[in-house]
């Protein structure tokens, strides 16, 4: 797979706070793996590097609205969701309370994705971009490329990653731009979705490596 910054894009999936920041919801189940992979610090490495070397970057967040909760059949996951309030938001259309929320940026994140330039797809409801604007965002840039990372790996990032694959889309993905929850019972999500990675992806880089080839 080659890096072309006409052709080839970033795609960082739910780089919000309620999977990166250890005041998130989430942070019990994922923090030692976001640590372990210093998954903040290669993100902003790797926005870094897109910005000044001129790649466009999408983001594909995740939104809960309060209609949401009327959903009468989910799986494990989404259910976990929506009993902590993971990515809620106060409705479709109002950003009341979402300042610094679970479902806003990470702080870190925001002087890249709040540049004006960063493009911010429609929320994907479930895991995968079925649900969103991503794909049409991506085509009517004719973007072919895609350097996929951020949360979570063995969810909504694999999921992005398969339907992306599906869709025609060479995908490399960053394996230390991402992390997984761990489960008492069900196991490491990141290790699993490492084994998946190598199996269906293009690439699997390393952050320095795909910060080399896009310079």
């Amino acid at each position: 797979m080659e890096f072309n910054k006409t052709y080839t894009a970033v795609v960082f999936i739910d780089p919000q706070n309620d999977v990166l920041s250890e005041d998130g919801a989430n942070w019990e189940a994922v923090g030692a793996s976001v640590t372990e992979n210093r998954t903040v610090e290669n993100m902003a490495r790797i926005f870094e590097a897109a910005k000044g070397a001129g790649y466009e970057v999408f983001i594909s967040p995740h939104y809960f609205y309060p209609t949401d909760n009327g959903w009468r059949m989910n799986g494990p996951l989404e259910a976990n969701e929506l009993e902590t309030h993971t990515f809620a938001r106060a409705g479709q259309l109002d950003l009341t309370g979402f300042r610094n929320s679970g479902a806003d940026w990470l702080d870190r994140f925001k002087p890249y994705i709040e540049d004006g330039r960063t493009v911010v797809a429609s929320p994907h409801k479930v895991f995968g971009p079925e649900t969103n604007d991503l794909v049409l965002q991506l085509r009517k840039r004719k973007i072919q490329g895609i350097i996929l990372g951020g949360m979570l790996a063995n969810m909504c990032v694999e999921s992005h990653m398969r339907h992306l694959i599906e869709e025609g889309f060479e995908v490399a993905m960053v394996r230390d731009a991402t992390a997984g929850p761990r489960h008492p019972v069900w196991g490491d999500g990141y290790q699993a979705a490492i084994v998946n990675y190598r199996f269906f992806a293009h690439a699997v880089l390393s952050t320095a490596e795909v910060v080399d080839l896009m310079h």
